[in-house]
């Protein structure tokens, strides 16, 4: 199974309507997968909701697609305190990870997966090479919150395609 985990609790936030779109790319695919919001699911506390969640949404997973906006030149603290909060061994040891940044500014949230990818690869996970910068979000998708950009969708293909055989 695949999660996507959409990296930030704000409500109606770009970042959820991304990790949307990789779930209706991959099911285009034939292949499932499950959304982890962190807008819906409480990360800042290991509650018995969160430990329900961590093992059907994050220790089931074989593979990771980590969608996060960019937050004041990185990650959400909300992203951090979420990985923080789960059992690390049985949650994110030796699984494989993809990686997406979302700004409506023009880097992407480049410096936010690279210091997201040293704490991945620090809990021995296996990052995917094709980090995929996505900028100016906001005017790539349409209302219902789909790309409209063909050259964003086909740079998104072209990362599931390779994750899918990483």
């Amino acid at each position: 199974m695949i999660t996507i985990i959409s990296g930030t609790n704000r409500g109606d936030n770009n970042t959820k309507k991304v990790a949307l779109e990789y779930q209706r790319i991959l099911l285009e695919k034939n292949v499932e997968s499950a959304i982890y919001a962190l807008d819906e699911i409480d990360g800042s506390r290991r509650t018995s909701d969160f430990i329900k969640a961590e093992e059907a949404l994050l220790q089931a997973a074989e593979k990771f697609i980590i969608v996060m906006p960019e937050y004041n030149g990185s990650y959400p603290g909300i992203l951090k305190l979420m990985i923080d909060n789960t059992d690390v061994k049985k949650t994110w040891w030796h699984k494989k990870v993809l990686l997406a940044g979302v700004s409506t500014g023009r880097a992407g949230n480049l410096r936010g997966m690279e210091h997201l990818t040293g704490s991945l690869l620090h809990m021995k996970m296996l990052v995917h090479p094709n980090r995929l910068p996505i900028s100016i979000v906001d005017k790539l998708m349409d209302g219902k919150g789909r790309f409209t950009d063909i050259n964003t969708l086909a740079a998104i293909n072209t990362q599931l395609e390779e994750f899918l055989d990483f």
